[in-house]
């Protein structure tokens, strides 16, 4: 099993980046958790990141047709990008949406996701877990398959 995790914007910046908020933990040692929880489920994970919103639809559509399943971090993007939403339903993958901090519970431009009609589940405010969760819900999904 194959599972594609692409992280958006600014994401590059974890472990600098309003610490208080993302918290201390860099993106490659995110990148390490997961790919340590893809091995004890038997999954291979192909990672991507990017500042650009086409660079990440090329991303979705790419490990789209090359993973099973995806997991989407796509930062700010969540809140205005119909594009990358339009990406993750045109590669037809399950796709589970991560986020770092509870986007639920802060400014209202941040409450919404455009991306929420496009993917199977949505994983918020548990810092780097997040995506270990995600990966979790995603193999499961797909396990079941």
């Amino acid at each position: 099993m194959r599972v594609g995790v692409i992280n958006g914007p600014n994401l590059n910046l974890l472990g600098t980046r309003e610490p208080s908020l993302y918290g201390g933990v860099t993106l490659d040692q995110v990148e390490t958790l997961v790919r340590a929880e893809g091995r004890s489920l038997g999954v291979d994970i192909e990672w991507a990141q990017s500042n650009v919103e086409g660079e990440l639809v090329n991303a979705i559509q790419r490990l789209g047709q090359s993973c099973e399943g995806l997991i989407l971090n796509a930062g700010a993007y969540t809140h205005t990008s119909l594009a990358i939403r339009d990406a993750v339903a045109a590669v037809a993958v399950p796709t589970v949406e991560v986020h770092l901090s509870n986007i639920f519970g802060r400014e209202a431009a941040r409450r919404q996701t455009v991306l929420a009609d496009a993917v199977i589940g949505v994983i918020a405010g548990f810092g780097s877990t997040s995506y270990l969760l995600g990966l979790r819900a995603l193999y499961s999904r797909l396990a079941r398959a």
